[in-house]
């Protein structure tokens, strides 16, 4: 397996953002989707996920947010591939039993970049190296996103 991967962080209900009153607000695993594609030195594309995360949308100001992720890498599923589940799990990828999280922090943010997108830069660390990484969130399709559509965020690691 290659070392790069699409993430691709689809349906994150991110709460109301221009409204939280709360210093965090959790995000709901239930309603957000966490995945990205693999590409093996074979030419093949699998699909994976993160069935169990955790993630929170932190008040930096009144207009300013910012995303925190702590993703578990011993549960990272390759979907229909039970064998590469448990390669992508071990020491030659996410090394799970070494390093058990996979984490995001983003750069702070307003609601316009949720309604027009645009590049949303952080800090991304993967088996225990930080790297900053810029993904892409695409434009909302309705007035309220995290309320009345989801969010659609993409990027190459």
């Amino acid at each position: 397996m290659q070392a790069a991967l699409r993430w691709r962080w689809l349906a994150m209900a991110l709460a109301a953002l221009c409204a939280l009153p709360a210093a965090a607000t959790e995000i709901d695993p239930t309603q957000s989707r966490i995945g990205f594609t693999l590409k093996t030195r074979w030419g093949q594309a699998l699909e994976g996920r993160f069935p169990d995360w955790r993630g929170e949308i932190v008040r930096i100001s009144d207009q300013r947010r910012q995303v925190r992720l702590r993703l578990p890498t011993d549960g990272v599923e390759i979907l229909g591939h039970p064998r590469y589940s448990k390669l992508t799990r071990g020491a030659a990828f996410f090394d799970a039993d070494r390093h058990p999280f996979v984490e995001f922090v983003s750069d702070p943010y307003t609601e316009e970049l949720l309604l027009e997108g645009g590049l949303l830069g952080g800090a991304l660390t993967i088996r225990g190296v930080r790297r900053r990484e810029v993904f892409t969130l695409e434009p909302a399709p309705c007035a309220r996103p995290t309320i009345d559509c989801d969010v659609v965020a993409s990027g190459v690691v």
